[in-house]
């Protein structure tokens, strides 16, 4: 946790807050703090800065905190993601969460078992969590929007086509036709794969659309390691 993020329901007056759980723990335990210490804070789709220890009590400490500070810039992307199996999709979206990717689109495709949408880690509650354990590991506040699409087609064919106007469309794919560009300045959308892959109907359907097939080489990538290598590759 490199960065204690604040609920608005932590405030107990306008520049105070009260923590308990697990946010308490980690100060005591990991952070060891004592009273007077200062800490890195932000406040949810807020800003950021600092929070000086007030008071500690076995079950709550109270800081004041002092948030001047913008968060860290967005990347310029929004990613669309096959629905990967969910015991990949916490960590993924911790992922994006921490490298600052603001707009996940999660859809669905031939090879996603229809059992992967039942999942609980796809509740709101559950979702908000891990992108909030992104977000402290790298110190932004700021939640990226997450937005279910069940329906290929409808999708591809209805909605695509303004998500991607005045964006540099690329869909990574383990046979795309070439390299994945490197140090992007430009607002991008880049499409993602399940295990596998995309199957041809759909890289079709995408570069009908306007994008661009992309490779990362020979090597097949686990979708929560092609991420965040996609990410780095594009906007170093």
């Amino acid at each position: 946790m490199n960065l204690i993020l604040l609920e608005d329901s932590d405030f107990i007056s306008e520049h105070q807050v009260a923590l308990t759980g697990r946010r308490l723990k980690h100060l005591m335990e990991v952070q060891k703090i004592s009273t007077g210490d200062t800490v890195k804070a932000g406040q949810i789709d807020g800003k950021m800065g600092t929070a000086k220890v007030l008071n500690m009590m076995p079950k709550t400490v109270t800081l004041n905190v002092n948030l001047t500070e913008q968060p860290p810039v967005v990347l310029p992307l929004t990613l669309i993601l096959a629905l990967p199996r969910p015991k990949m999709l916490r960590r993924i979206f911790q992922t994006i969460a921490t490298m600052g990717v603001k707009r996940l689109y999660l859809i669905n495709t031939w090879r996603v078992e229809k059992s992967y949408w039942q999942t609980p880690w796809l509740s709101d509650a559950a979702i908000r969590e891990q992108l909030i354990l992104g977000l402290e590991q790298g110190s932004d506040t700021v939640l990226p929007e997450i937005i279910i699409k069940k329906r290929f087609k409808p999708f591809v064919e209805d909605e695509l086509p303004n998500i991607i106007s005045n964006t540099k469309a690329l869909v990574a794919h383990p046979t795309g036709t070439a390299p994945c560009p490197m140090a992007l300045n430009q607002q991008t959308t880049l499409a993602v794969g399940p295990e596998g892959g995309f199957i041809d109907y759909e890289v079709t359907k995408l570069v009908e659309s306007g994008f661009q097939s992309i490779t990362l080489g020979n090597r097949i990538l686990r979708v929560e390691t092609a991420i965040p290598v996609l990410l780095s590759k594009l906007f170093s």
